[in-house]
């Protein structure tokens, strides 16, 4: 088993949604966490406002991108990517990336 980093981009954001439509969409997410059960390693969190730091050590302020995470153990990287054709996300009209993770210590 090897764990993925699911990285999720765009989708409506819950702050401009009604408490029903939130609370339909915390519904959809907790069924997709829960058919998976015991292979969500870390729920993950949204993301907010980011910063770039570049070689030299410049910083500058990050653009759009990563919106959230969300970290799952799998067989491989296909059956991580299989495990996410059925995310509510991509309802929201955002999309998903996933990535094989590596230990190193």
């Amino acid at each position: 088993m090897g764990k993925y980093l699911i990285a999720y981009t765009g989708g409506a954001q819950p702050d401009g949604m009604t408490d029903e439509a939130r609370a339909e969409v915390m519904k959809a997410w907790e069924a997709w966490y829960g058919g998976l059960g015991a292979a969500v390693v870390d729920a993950g969190n949204p993301t907010g406002a980011s910063k770039v730091v570049a070689p030299g050590g410049s910083v500058s302020d990050g653009g759009p991108g990563v919106t959230g995470y969300t970290i799952i153990s799998a067989d491989s990287l296909d059956a991580a990517a299989a495990a996410c054709t059925t995310h509510p996300h991509l309802d929201a009209g955002g999309s998903i990336t996933v990535y094989e993770t590596f230990d190193v210590m």
